[in-house]
């Protein structure tokens, strides 16, 4: 991986976008983020860590959920502002249903951070070898959920998609023999791939349909976005000048790896195969006909959005 140093580094520290006065009170978020310790998850933690968020005037207060339904709840209840990593097909069938979300941002697309995995001594070895075997997702309605039933449908197995919660858990349920394939997000697991306790079977992304599809979104509660935008177009731009820091410098990949306790050189392999740069670009939401697509089939909801829903449903702020 080739990191950018010095100006490169300043530069992108002492980017302000506009910053705030001195003395000037901050604004708190609530975050909830789907995954502590898995994928994109990292970017509002080292962000903030970092001092990105406040040189946006914003102050977050974090909390990490087992997934999807969790994430999505809270920002549905109000009790969280905005939610990072919620599966698109969840965020389609709730929004669906009159939930009041939007999305604000793309998550991952592409998915190529996702991945399952078995055990060292199990006897699958490829993803038809998993026909009638318990294979895991974190919670319904997730993007690991997706990618489960899209596998089953590529491959024409069948596997008996078990939700396991998060990639600790997973891990737990796998290494103990509850669970024959388990699931993924790196960096979690990718210290197990390289010590030869586990073995990918396959990723996400090996899917066809869901390699450039757009598979986790950032979702704000529409509440919020209709009163306070501002509070969003300035979360987002301090997210987006996260994730250019994170990849063009040092200082990004030693947070990164701080966040997820794992060893620099681990951060570093992680973000040059699983999470890269270009999948976590949260400024474009790819191929939302093809998930509605999967929505409906999945019966996450019962036909696509309309060209107006759509443009509801989805509300990018711009950039400055």
């Amino acid at each position: 991986m080739r990191l950018l140093i010095a100006p490169v580094a300043v530069a992108f520290l002492n980017l302000s976008l506009g910053g705030i006065a001195a003395g000037q009170a901050l604004d708190t978020l609530k975050i909830a983020i789907g995954g502590k310790g898995l994928g994109e998850s990292a970017v509002s933690e080292a962000g903030q860590k970092a001092g990105i968020f406040k040189r946006h005037g914003l102050e977050l207060d974090i909390l990490y959920t087992a997934g999807t339904g969790e994430t999505q709840q809270a920002v549905i209840s109000g009790s969280a502002d905005i939610g990072v990593g919620v599966g698109v097909l969840g965020a389609l069938g709730a929004y669906a249903k009159g939930a009041p979300i939007r999305v604000i941002g793309a998550s991952y697309t592409g998915d190529s951070n996702l991945f399952w995995y078995v055990r060292a001594d199990s006897p699958v070895r490829e993803p038809k070898d998993a026909v009638g075997k318990s294979v895991a997702f974190s919670t319904t309605g997730s993007s690991g959920h997706n990618v489960v039933l899209q596998m089953q449908k590529y491959l024409g197995v069948a596997f008996k998609p078990t939700a396991t919660g998060s990639g600790a858990a997973t891990y737990t349920q796998v290494m103990s023999g509850q669970v024959d394939v388990g699931w993924s997000g790196a960096p979690f697991g990718v210290e197990a791939l390289d010590e030869g306790k586990i073995r990918a079977v396959w990723r996400a992304s090996d899917v066809p349909v869901l390699a450039h599809q757009t598979s986790r979104v950032i979702i704000a509660n529409a509440g919020l976005l209709k009163a306070k935008p501002d509070l969003v177009k300035r979360y987002m731009a301090a997210y987006r000048e996260t994730v250019e820091w994170m990849y063009a410098t040092p200082q990004g990949v030693e947070a990164y790896a701080d966040w997820a306790s794992i060893p620099v050189r681990v951060a570093q392999r992680t973000m040059k195969e699983f999470v890269t740069k270009e999948g976590i670009n949260p400024d474009q939401v790819s191929d939302l006909e093809g998930a509605m697509k999967s929505a409906v089939e999945f019966r996450y909801m019962a036909a696509p959005l309309s060209k107006a829903q759509a443009d509801d449903f989805v509300q990018l702020p711009p950039r400055n």
